[in-house]
């Protein structure tokens, strides 16, 4: 079974307790389909610890393709090292931060994902979420993930 997405108990005379993890990401495509790129930001939030990531996707990709490719990529590049660190992702919690309110609710299943290389992409990053042991997934204004991650 996958983790508790956004289904975080919390008891409300107390707030809820921070992730381990902020997930902060942003795609895009120089043209649409274009040149794909992508940025992540993952913070340890207790450290304070932050690595920003840049990637170039390559040539063909919608926004859309890019936005959920870089949180594939983000997602890879933390489970890599919380596994190299010895720690199990399934004591982590994570938060997840983005943008694009459409990665953000295909991946809640609040909106349908019709397109076959779109259905992949968010099954791909569900996956990924999956290993985790519990995940919160929100929406940001663009600012914000312009103000982190520098685009």
């Amino acid at each position: 079974m996958g983790p508790a997405i956004d289904r975080v108990q919390a008891n409300p005379a107390t707030s809820p307790a921070p992730p381990d993890v902020l997930l902060i990401f942003d795609g895009g495509s120089r043209g649409n389909p274009g040149q794909g790129y992508g940025s992540f930001a993952l913070i340890q939030v207790c450290k304070g610890s932050q690595r920003i990531e840049r990637l170039e996707l390559g040539d063909h990709y919608t926004n859309n393709e890019a936005e959920y490719d870089t949180l594939s990529a983000a997602l890879e590049s933390l489970l890599a090292q919380l596994r190299k660190a010895g720690l199990d992702p399934a004591a982590v919690s994570l938060e997840v931060r983005g943008d694009s309110a459409l990665v953000i609710k295909q991946l809640q299943g609040q909106w349908q994902a019709k397109e076959p290389r779109m259905r992949m992409r968010r099954d791909r990053c569900r996956q990924l979420l999956g290993q985790f042991g519990r995940v919160k997934l929100k929406t940001q204004p663009r600012a914000e993930s312009v103000r982190v991650l520098g685009h």
